[in-house]
């Protein structure tokens, strides 16, 4: 029996597990998926003794950079975007860490894609916002992160204007703000200068439709949450946990 697992920290709530576990349900795959929830990253070296038949792990918040000093080899992708998502369980007993997010926001973000959008706000600065910057950047769409902190790469939340707001109409939520159940809760970005030019790709899946978002439906704007990014990046993952065999 093959086995893997989510790392994370109050995870009961993932979409890993369960997508894992009705695909080797559907697939026949004889396999195991089980959450980890650590409290501090430390606690990582028990589990990784604990489980000798892991082949595989998915990484969520908020240890997605926190990972990186455990692992003894980064995918050039993942070292370069600074955070990891996925760790495979080498034969030799070593660990590799991929990104899987990058490629899961990439697939889904492009078809909603238009030519005015060539400027972005990544409201977040924690892994997954790099993961999208990476994508956005490769894409060739310009990038600033928002943050409560002043920052070179970007702006404060109280310092957006309604200028900043129709130069950047791709709104990338990677926060937790929304999530359920404080589904009534969303990062403060000035919400009345959006318009039907904006992109809001909200990262969060639960609830389907975040507060984010219905501010941006009653603006017009184009929205999406971010079950398909996990979707694409989980099944990316199961990619390289079998690219050995």
């Amino acid at each position: 029996m093959r086995s893997f697992g989510l790392l994370g920290k109050n995870i009961a709530y993932s979409f890993s597990a369960g997508f894992f576990r009705k695909k080797f349900a559907a697939e026949d795959i004889p396999a195991t998926y089980k959450n980890f929830d650590i409290q501090d990253i430390s606690e990582f070296t028990e589990v990784h003794k604990s489980q000798p038949n892991l082949e595989g792990l998915n990484v969520t918040i908020p240890y997605k950079e926190k990972i990186i000093p455990y692992l003894d080899r980064l995918d050039p992708v993942a070292r370069e975007i600074g955070a990891v998502n996925t760790i495979k369980f080498e034969k030799d007993g070593s660990l590799t860490g991929y990104n899987t997010d990058h490629f899961g926001f990439t697939r889904s973000i492009r078809p909603y894609l238009q030519s005015h959008h060539t400027h972005a706000l990544i409201l977040g600065t924690g892994g997954a916002s790099k993961a999208v910057a990476y994508s956005l950047r490769k894409m060739h769409i310009e990038v600033k992160f928002v943050s409560r902190n002043p920052s070179a790469q970007g702006f404060t939340y109280d310092s957006l204007t309604a200028q900043h707001l129709k130069q950047y109409t791709i709104i990338v939520n990677c926060t937790p703000l929304g999530t359920s159940p404080n589904i009534t809760s969303y990062p403060p970005i000035p919400v009345e200068h959006l318009s039907s030019a904006h992109l809001i790709f909200d990262l969060i899946y639960n609830p389907d439709i975040t507060h984010l978002m219905k501010l941006g439906i009653q603006k017009n704007a184009t929205v999406v949450n971010g079950l398909h990014m996990l979707e694409f990046q989980a099944e990316k993952s199961w990619e390289i946990w079998n690219s050995s065999l």
